[in-house]
């Protein structure tokens, strides 16, 4: 996922108060030693609170969306508010559940005695966001972090400056302020709050900002989930569904104009299906875009210039769109039929309403062109097959893949979200963000009559050696 560090504000949003940040760790931290944060109610009333404190807020929440990135309400609704909302009350209803001891059948050999998995949270957390979702992708980490018994520092990306400043002042009014804080500031201000050594952090971002958060946690040991994104591939076979899969991947790429880390970076098309692809792709976003001939909005100039260069400088046929309008930071859709593998629209994660295709002979090309490339966050399929399914599941790997559609994966909290090698590690969402914030802690327990190993005690007979190699 492509993040920045210059901050975008504007004149309405007034700049943030420098926060004393080993002054607010230390506040959160002598909260989490009182206890208050591991009983289950505390964290089913703050799990409420977070739910109410978004779904309370729909119009706020939704225009400071709208300042950042030009998203209209609805956009925001869907793909900001309710996941966040969803995520929250799914924890709720769920935590008492997730904290349960999970006990284990032993050995014969460690019998009698009894085992367990205890879920302890870590302690105080720090969670970093990202500027394309901000609410989601902020708030949703908090919520697995809450609900694991932890104290919680937010960074709001600054790049979404309004959306941090309501996030900073809403968080101040529904939840436990000794328990969770937002600070925010640009990208001097994270290494400061990464270099307090804090007990799990959890970034969402570019990989090259990732590894520099992977680096600065080493120092501290402090164990990291990382959401980084990555070119994710849609793989069009020849038996798809064409006019489905036009128009699936052409609403899933303009959502936020693109701006998405799981969004399909470029398209690996059947030579025998191509043409008729692409005049399917062109007609679903003439139709989808009918209201919209201005483009869709880039979050700032920097990020516009990238695009436009790399459009300029692609050796692809542009098919449709290619235009920009400097002064709103607005690119048009665009798709680019087979540019050259080694250009930027093909070797930088794209990020924007850009979608190269690439025609491939066969599934074998298109399984090799993605395998021979970073592991991405997210591969998509299109098929009717089921043989072809499973040979792309079992061969090309991903953090996630969906079939026949995109992006749904993030929004089901009962699978878990996350990337592989340099799109990430760690995942979360639903249960498994309750794991990820969570040390399993093994419990074994042991009677002491009766003393039934004592033939182990030194020194060692003839008869406990045998005795001991029979049973262990």
């Amino acid at each position: 996922m492509t993040t920045d560090s210059i901050s975008q504000a504007t004149p309405a949003v007034p700049a943030p108060v420098a926060p004393n940040i080993p002054e607010t760790v230390a506040r959160l931290r002598a909260t989490f030693a009182s206890g208050r944060t591991r009983s289950v109610e505390w964290r089913k009333q703050q799990l409420k609170a977070l739910g109410a404190m978004v779904s309370e807020n729909e119009a706020a929440i939704a225009a400071a969306l709208e300042q950042d990135l030009g998203r209209k309400p609805f956009e925001a609704w869907l793909a900001d508010i309710a996941p966040t909302v969803g995520e929250a009350k799914d924890a709720q209803r769920n935590v008492r559940k997730w904290m349960r001891r999970k006990y284990r059948l032993l050995e014969m050999s460690q019998l009698p005695g009894r085992g367990w998995i205890e879920y302890e949270p870590y302690g105080t957390v720090l969670v970093i966001g990202a500027w394309n979702f901000p609410i989601v992708l902020t708030l949703g980490p908090a919520v697995a972090a809450i609900a694991a018994g932890n104290t919680v520092v937010l960074k709001p990306s600054e790049v979404a400056p309004a959306s941090s400043a309501v996030m900073a002042e809403l968080v101040g009014k529904y939840l436990d302020n000794d328990a969770i804080a937002v600070i925010e500031g640009d990208g001097a201000v994270s290494q400061e709050l990464i270099a307090q050594g804090f007990d799990r952090l959890l970034f969402t971002g570019g990989t090259e900002v990732g590894r520099r958060v992977y680096e600065g946690a080493a120092s501290h040991l402090t164990p990291v989930t990382l959401e980084l994104g990555g070119k994710s591939p849609v793989i069009v076979a020849e038996d798809a569904d064409i006019n489905v899969a036009a128009k699936r991947i052409v609403w899933t790429k303009l959502i936020n104009s693109g701006q998405i880390c799981i969004a399909p970076d470029y398209a690996l098309v059947d030579a025998k299906v191509r043409d008729q692809f692409v005049d399917k792709i062109k007609d679903a976003v003439t139709a989808f875009e009918a209201d919209n001939p201005g483009g869709k909005r880039i979050v700032n100039q920097r990020h516009f210039d990238r695009l436009t260069a790399a459009i300029a400088a692609t050796k692809g046929t542009i098919a449709i769109g290619g235009g920009s309008d400097a002064a709103s930071i607005s690119i048009q859709p665009t798709v680019v039929v087979d540019p050259d593998p080694n250009e930027p629209l093909m070797t930088d994660e794209i990020f924007g309403p850009i979608l190269p295709i690439v025609t491939v002979e066969n599934l074998d090309g298109a399984i090799d062109f993605v395998n021979a490339r970073p592991k991405p966050l997210a591969a998509y399929l299109f098929t009717k097959a089921k043989s072809i399914r499973e040979r792309v599941i079992k061969e090309v790997s991903a953090g996630g893949m969906v079939v026949n559609h995109l992006l749904f994966q993030f929004a089901s909290n009962k699978l878990p979200f996350g990337g592989v090698g340099p799109s990430g590690m760690g995942a979360y969402h639903g249960k498994f963000g309750f794991e990820e914030f969570s040390h399993k802690k093994s419990v074994m327990t042991k009677p002491t009559r009766p003393d039934a190993m004592s033939f182990m005690y030194p020194p060692y007979t003839e008869t406990a050696k045998k005795l001991a190699r029979k049973l262990i």
